[in-house]
């Protein structure tokens, strides 16, 4: 298993065991989703049912936040409300109004949901003591922070912020795009993102197209800067950086994946995780490097990257 989507977050007052992580969670566990439940949510094990709520190895931590959700279709939903407003037009001679059809949607739901399907997913957390780091593998901002409320619920005292860097992504990415030579230890690939910062924020998108033309230089000498660019770090992960620092779409490259080949005799889970927490704990030190190292509180950011 390897993360696509990295919102990172420094760890405050960090005091937790495995064991005592997991006791903590326990009391937060996931409820299955009964017949008058459209979602439930609560930590599940992240390796295999039955197993502890939270998998160690090499002093990593890794949890996983589970949610069931029944599937009930809006069209069914939609289906049976018209014919309940059907019926009552046939039998009084009038038709419902817009207070009692919401009513009647809301009694079709009420007497459906115990007859939904309930499928279930899971948003993994990788927490780093040593670097005192918490991962999270979310698509979006909201699934973050689903995470993030209930581990600091979870764990009273913790608290958690969105890790920073003296110079912002979006700086240094408009830098180095109008530069002959990449970041070390980074290589600059073929998409990226250019925003304008009016009211109107027109944006240009690039897939699969040279970075280093005219017409992309022409694009930032106009006022356009970067929001996103795809890199790969020593040839070994590619990835999107955003301008908010989360890292996207992470892909180990075929060095790693002959790596994890080579260790076949070992948990598959086990070695995935081991080779994918040793590998991103270098690159994402790396990254936060290049931008200037991280900002602390009560630093000022800096404009330019090579002033950092």
């Amino acid at each position: 298993m390897w993360f696509k989507n990295l919102f990172i977050y420094r760890l405050h007052n960090w005091n937790e065991t495995a064991d005592s992580l997991h006791d903590k969670l326990a009391e937060h566990g996931l409820p299955p989703c009964g017949g008058g439940d459209l979602q439930t949510r609560g930590w599940v094990a992240p390796k295999a049912d039955g197993e502890p709520l939270v998998f160690e190895l090499n002093k990593q931590l890794l949890i996983s936040l589970g949610v069931e959700k029944k599937l009930l279709p809006t069209s069914v939903v939609k289906q049976f409300t018209q014919a309940r407003v059907a019926e009552i037009e046939e039998r009084e001679g009038y038709k419902p109004g817009r207070k009692q059809v919401k009513d009647i949607k809301e009694a079709v739901v009420t007497e459906l949901l115990p007859r939904a399907f309930v499928i279930r997913s899971r948003t993994y957390a990788w927490i780093n003591p040593v670097d005192e780091l918490l991962i999270i593998d979310a698509g979006s901002p909201s699934k973050a922070e689903d995470v993030m409320s209930l581990l600091m619920k979870s764990v009273p005292g913790l608290a958690l912020t969105l890790l920073k860097t003296k110079v912002s992504p979006g700086t240094a990415m408009t830098q180095w795009l109008t530069e002959e030579d990449n970041p070390r230890n980074f290589t600059v690939d073929q998409d990226c993102e250019l925003r304008s910062r009016g009211e109107q924020a027109a944006t240009i998108r690039y897939v699969k197209h040279s970075l280093d033309s005219a017409e992309v230089a022409r694009h930032i000498q106009g006022g356009k800067t970067a929001t996103r660019l795809a890199l790969t770090w020593a040839d070994r992960v590619s990835f999107v950086l955003q301008e908010n620092l989360q890292l996207k779409r992470l892909a180990p490259l075929d060095v790693l994946k002959e790596s994890a080949e080579l260790d076949k005799d070992n948990d598959a889970f086990d070695t995935d995780f081991a080779l994918m927490s040793g590998e991103l704990r270098k690159l994402i030190a790396d990254v936060v490097n290049l931008l200037g190292g991280e900002l602390k509180v009560g630093e000022s950011a800096n404009q330019d990257l090579k002033a950092a």
